[in-house]
């Protein structure tokens, strides 16, 4: 059990029991919130868990499940990934359809390739070589899309690709989506710092630092 204690300048300290922090944190990064439930902090919990949440699956909803992915790929190294995987849980189906198309198989029904809204035909994939030439199942109908999974084929750097069809598809959407999301994950990191070392609280102890600080870079004041 580990608490920390708070010198306020009126009535007795605060004193936040964080139980165990290392505990707290993971299961704040697995799920936003989590942790400060464990902690029975549970205001603090339910305005993390919903605004965190919220924003990461509005995000997901503008790029209509696309903005979530992981890859490694040349032409699509998905760093912005690094940013969503944050939020914990909601972000890791990304790496499950990264290792299940790497591996050539697909859980979800050939449901990863992807192709955006809008009749597309099979000749123009196989001219962007994102089909082979044997493949006679694609009718010129949209498949239904993988959740968070990666674009399929290669992807050019001055061809069209699935990508591509996705921004062109998508527009300001697609990295609207992708900002959304980020945030979601950066934001919970912060969360799960608090979960670890407890709440930011500027004590009298810290003001009067402050103030002197200042005093120093100001220089003192003219009577």
């Amino acid at each position: 059990m580990t608490a920390v204690q708070y010198d306020l300048e009126e009535g007795q300290p605060l004193t936040i029991e964080l139980r165990d922090t290392r505990w707290a944190a993971l299961l704040a990064w697995l799920w936003p919130g989590a942790g400060h439930l464990y902690q029975r902090r549970y205001a603090k919990g339910l305005l993390f868990m919903v605004c965190i949440l919220s924003t990461f699956f509005f995000g997901l909803a503008m790029g209509r499940g696309r903005v979530v992915y992981a890859s490694t790929r040349p032409n699509d190294f998905r760093w912005q990934y690094f940013c969503q995987a944050g939020v914990g849980l909601p972000a890791f189906p990304a790496i499950l359809q990264a290792a299940v198309t790497r591996s050539g198989s697909d859980p979800w029904f050939q449901m990863c390739r992807r192709y955006p809204a809008g009749t597309v035909t099979t000749e123009g994939l196989r001219e962007f070589s994102m089909i082979p030439a044997s493949d006679t199942n694609f009718q010129g109908r949209p498949l239904v899309d993988g959740f968070m999974a990666p674009p399929a084929g290669p992807v050019y750097m001055e061809r069209n690709d699935v990508l591509g069809m996705w921004h062109s598809e998508l527009g300001h959407w697609f990295e609207m989506g992708t900002l959304y999301t980020m945030v979601a994950g950066l934001l919970n990191l912060l969360a799960v710092y608090d979960a670890f070392a407890g709440p930011m609280i500027i004590t009298p102890e810290m003001r009067r630092k402050f103030e002197e600080r200042k005093q120093k870079r100001t220089g003192p004041s003219e009577a």
